[in-house]
Order: structure tokens, then sequence, then C-alpha cells
């Protein structure tokens, strides 16, 4: 596929998306557009976390600066 086909596939999921939401009530569409979990489909503002909570600042700028560990 040329850059321009995958372009166009994209264009027309986004245009089926937007039908698929013109059929909705307005409660209905204002719902399917609010940002979710994709795994337990929660509101995304109410989901704790959002970043790796293994993650290790210090080591990361250590590792960034190319000190060994």
């Amino acid at each position: 596929m040329k850059a321009r086909d995958y372009l166009w596939c994209a264009l027309n999921l986004m245009l089926d998306r937007e039908e698929l939401l013109e059929q909705l009530c307005p409660a209905c569409r204002q719902k399917a557009e609010e940002e979710r979990c994709p795994v337990c489909g929660a509101p995304a503002g109410t989901v704790s976390g959002g970043h790796n909570a293994s993650f290790d600042r210090d080591r990361y700028e250590r590792l960034k600066k190319g000190e060994t560990v």
C-alpha cells in the first residue's frame, strides 16, 4: 500500500465514526466521545495512575547522562 492508501483508509474510518455518532442522541453521543480506559472502560479521569508505578526517575536520569547503573 502507498501512503495515499493509508490516508484514504484513515479518513474513511474517521468519517464512518462520525456517521455512527450522528445517529446517537446527544446524551449517548457525549458518552461515546468521552475518553475511556481501554481495559476496564472507566472514564479516563477516574482511573487512578496514568503512569508506570515501577518507573525509577533517578535511575532514568543517571542512564540518560550515560552513567552505569
